[in-house]
């Protein structure tokens, strides 16, 4: 069926149209459209499934690794503050290898206060070992749910997936889409068969104390199930094209790159703006193009050495910050390409907070990046002292106090003896 929904609703369409049985949550803004909207479907008796509302994020996501275990389809919601208090228990879900899924709606971390957009928080949980989708559209966040349990369920796989939506450009907006029903969606997702479960007739202790002898191994599992989930994500992704005619890129979408001298490189909604920003410079005769980064986790490296390979220019744009380096999509696209391409590259970073970003802002930092009038990372949104700068002044200014020579961030020291 077609309806016109908020992505937040159509989120919650699409995981009862998945079979989901067990959905524990807690609420917070701007996320909890969702499991109202599910709660709503199943007291109406149009999702059959178990609804437990918890006491924190911390008891959700321990609730939703318990029912995984119990042989149950799980699936659950959070935002910011929710998924960060989730942290522990995040670790926990991919180290026993559970394949839910759960959908973050990008939201800004406190202090300062803010309900509105940006991907730290999602991008602070990088390395839990969870599976991180960016969509780009109220479309693509219904079908990549449906996906997203075709991917975490192949016995191959077996890790827990986190779909992230912007909040509010995705999360509030209504938008038309396509929504398949239960038994249209039964043919291209079968049911979940677990390769085991808890059963308390049958007690036994799972994720107990591993001895160093064998830690290791089981971390190493874990990256070849992220391996693994790149094969996945493809046939998943081509086979759901097949079946319902829908294509949103499977680990990358590319965007007018075949003759593409310069590369916008983005996540999420902004890079939808910078498809709008493209087509435009497209008019003016400038060679631009997109390569839009669905997949996070397993991170596409072959697929970025392989389409910015040659490029005159990227700019890689960031709704997010690594403190004291740049962004983190920028050290992923950098870290990627070293030692296989020398394209110059810049990182943007904007929309922090949810400051609006226009196609037309893409497209002036598009165009000063390629002309290279500005440093290697740009804040857009803002003008402030580079914080670098003011440590330099410091440490100057101490040296100088105290007789010494002045020093920098970085010293170089005798190392004959």
């Amino acid at each position: 069926m077609r309806v016109l929904e908020t992505g937040n609703h159509l989120v919650a369409l699409a995981a009862e149209a998945s079979a989901v049985e067990v959905v524990p949550a807690y609420p917070i803004t701007p996320q909890t459209q969702i499991i109202e909207m599910i709660a709503d479907l199943i007291a109406e008796g149009k999702m059959d499934a178990e609804y437990i509302p918890v006491e924190s994020e911390h008891s959700a996501c321990a609730a939703l690794v318990s029912a995984s275990l119990t042989g149950a389809r799980a699936f659950s919601a959070t935002s910011s503050h929710g998924l960060a208090y989730m942290h522990e228990m995040l670790h926990y879900a991919a180290g026993i290898r559970v394949p839910v899924v759960m959908a973050n709606v990008n939201r800004a971390l406190g202090p300062g206060w803010n309900i509105w957009c940006d991907h730290q928080d999602s991008i602070s949980q990088r390395d839990t070992g969870w599976l991180q989708v960016y969509v780009a559209s109220h479309q693509e966040a219904v079908d990549t749910v449906i996906q997203a349990f075709r991917i975490t369920e192949d016995t191959r796989v077996l890790l827990p997936l986190m779909m992230n939506l912007d909040a509010f450009v995705i999360s509030h907006t209504y938008m038309d889409a396509e929504v398949p029903s239960r038994a249209e969606v039964a043919s291209y997702l079968p049911p979940y068969r677990p390769l085991w479960r808890l059963d308390p007739r049958k007690p036994v202790t799972h994720g107990s104390v591993v001895y160093p002898v064998d830690f290791s191994e089981t971390r190493q599992s874990m990256q070849i199930g992220h391996e693994n989930a790149r094969d996945v994500a493809r046939i998943a992704a081509e086979e759901f094209r097949d079946r319902f005619g829908r294509w949103h890129g499977d680990l990358v979408e590319p965007y007018r790159l075949d003759d593409a001298r310069f590369v916008i490189v983005a996540m999420g909604s902004l890079a939808a703006e910078g498809r709008v920003a493209v087509d435009s410079m497209r008019r003016q005769g400038l060679e631009v193009g997109l390569l839009r980064v669905r997949f996070f986790r397993p991170f596409p490296n072959d697929e970025i050495r392989e389409l910015l390979a040659g490029r005159e220019g990227l700019l890689v744009i960031d709704r997010d910050y690594s403190y004291g380096n740049q962004g983190a999509l920028f050290t992923e696209v950098k870290g990627a390409l070293y030692g296989r391409s020398d394209v110059a590259a810049h990182n943007l970073i904007v929309g922090i907070g949810g400051r609006d970003v226009t196609f037309e802002k893409i497209e002036e930092m598009t165009r000063r990046t390629w002309n290279d009038e500005v440093p290697e990372v740009i804040w857009g949104d803002s003008q402030v002292s580079s914080g670098h700068e003011v440590t330099r002044e410091i440490l100057c200014e101490f040296s100088e106090l105290f007789d010494g020579q002045p020093t920098g961030l970085v010293e170089g020291l005798d190392t004959d003896g």
